[in-house]
């Protein structure tokens, strides 16, 4: 347990180190302000803005974002300086009291990245990315899974705020390198988000908000089923535009850490005029997901290996997705709508108990046949972002779950409380405002509510829950 613990410590230490470096290179790249700029082809996230020249240096450009406010719930957990965005803005099983504090990563992530494009012969390039996220109000790298550690042994009265994520307190949430071409499109290697990422923040009215957006704050959509897999280690990605089409293909190998099988996934799509429109089919082989530990799933740790610090109990299922997503610009606003059937079922592949999960993390105790009858979930949102001016950005969201009844024995074609696998059902309302001072710095302000019923009610302190947050963001 004691080696357990300082591999633990050692890694947050390597995480710490690695941001200090970035850190550092923005000190060295600042002064090159007249330095050449070159765009970077991504498989998500931001790209060195054309004619920004301020933190590129011979095709190396240092990027980032630092995002903080103050958040009111009426039901929330305590604030966590580990999750991602320190509360859940949407209603959880241990929301309870109202919470104030301060939230990061309200609008967007707070990270902080580099990302290089070196030519090569006729149109190719090698491109790279590395990315890490962070926790401005606590400094901390950001971590869902030791949230959910230090959530072990608690009843859900005494709960932080905590939740599942791909996001595990890995030094870089996006590490690949590759290759791309204006002409043949982009192939590259590495972890890297999904396809599914990409589309639900392209079309997404609320731009994928934690604090604003459901899609945002939780990663089944984008995951293809489960939040782990916003996220795919040693994934294989290409993609390719022929005119106005688009497509592209992303495979994750078997055997990579953090994943017992394979994923893969499938977009294609097509821009006219004022309209851009996007098919997607993902497969996702033993996915997890993941859960804090009872009280007596601590005392039952096994003594060897195991400790709180890096044990949670999963839940391990074989998803299957269908999306598709549109959005129509009329000039100043424009409008988003979006629909994805997952299917959960039984692994074929079942896992073990003692499973590596991603960070280093542990799989203690295992549900393999949560999935006797096929669980379907269905999301589906629109919405309306409207430039009122070009400073002042306004956006209305709706979003809804829909989840059909999978409980077997005496629950079976249940639609209460009771269990969750009744049918239920969610709903997400939310409204944001966000005003640009400069091109680096904007505040925002908005507010998010929700409410659940039935089977995904099931074990919930409170059912609903209105969180309104007012913050800042500078982007370099």
């Amino acid at each position: 347990m004691v080696n357990r613990n300082n591999a633990l410590r050692g890694q947050m230490t390597c995480s710490t180190s690695a941001l200090a470096i970035a850190l550092l290179l923005a000190v060295v790249v600042t002064p090159t302000r007249n330095a050449h700029a070159q765009g970077t082809p991504s498989s998500g996230g931001p790209s060195a803005a054309p004619g920004d020249t301020s933190l590129t240096f011979h095709g190396i450009t240092l990027y980032g974002t630092v995002d903080i406010g103050l958040q009111y719930a009426t039901h929330s957990a305590p604030i966590s300086d580990s999750y991602i965005n320190g509360t859940l803005a949407f209603v959880r099983p241990n929301s309870n009291n109202s919470v104030f504090g301060a939230t990061p990563s309200n609008l967007s992530q707070s990270k902080i990245g580099l990302q290089g494009i070196e030519p090569l012969v006729g149109d190719w390039s090698a491109v790279f990315r590395l990315e890490t996220f962070f926790n401005p109000q606590s400094g901390e790298i950001s971590n869902a899974l030791k949230s959910l550690t230090n959530n072990n042994g608690r009843p859900l009265a005494d709960q932080d705020s905590g939740a599942d994520s791909s996001v595990a307190g890995q030094t870089f949430q996006a590490s690949y390198i590759g290759l791309a071409s204006p002409t043949f499109g982009s192939l590259t290697f590495g972890r890297q988000p999904t396809l599914l990422h990409d589309g639900v923040a392209k079309y997404d009215p609320q731009i994928y908000s934690l604090a604003f957006s459901l899609l945002g704050a939780q990663g089944i959509t984008a995951g293809g089923g489960d939040t782990e897999d916003r996220r795919l280690n040693s994934s294989l990605r290409y993609s390719e535009h022929i005119g106005a089409a688009h497509f592209g293909a992303e495979y994750k190998f078997n055997g990579a850490t953090g994943s017992a099988s394979t994923a893969a996934q499938f977009e294609v799509g097509y821009e006219y005029a004022n309209a851009s429109i996007d098919a997607y089919y993902s497969e996702v082989k033993d996915a997890i997901s993941m859960a804090s530990l009872s009280a007596a799933q601590v005392t039952a740790l096994p003594p060897l290996g195991f400790s709180s610090n890096n044990s949670l109990a999963g839940t391990v299922s074989d998803n299957k997705a269908y999306a598709i997503m549109a959005l129509y610009t009329f000039g100043a606003p424009s409008v988003y709508a979006g629909y994805e059937y997952i299917r959960f079922a039984n692994p074929a592949t079942p896992l073990s108990a003692g499973f590596d999960d991603i960070g280093g993390y542990k799989l203690a105790f295992v549900n393999n046949t949560a999935y006797d009858n096929d669980k379907n979930l269905q999301v589906f949102w629109a919405g309306l972002r409207y430039t009122a001016t070009p400073k002042l950005t306004l956006a209305v969201a709706y979003y809804g779950y829909k989840q059909n009844s999978y409980a077997t024995g005496a629950h079976t074609d249940c639609s209460s409380d009771v269990n969750g696998g009744c049918s239920g059902s969610e709903t997400v309302l939310t409204l944001s405002a966000d005003y640009r001072f400069s091109k680096r710095f904007d505040t925002y302000v908005g507010t998010m509510y929700s409410h659940v019923q039935n089977g995904l009610a099931s074990g919930y302190l409170h059912t609903s829950n209105i969180a309104t947050t007012i913050g800042m963001r500078f982007l370099f």
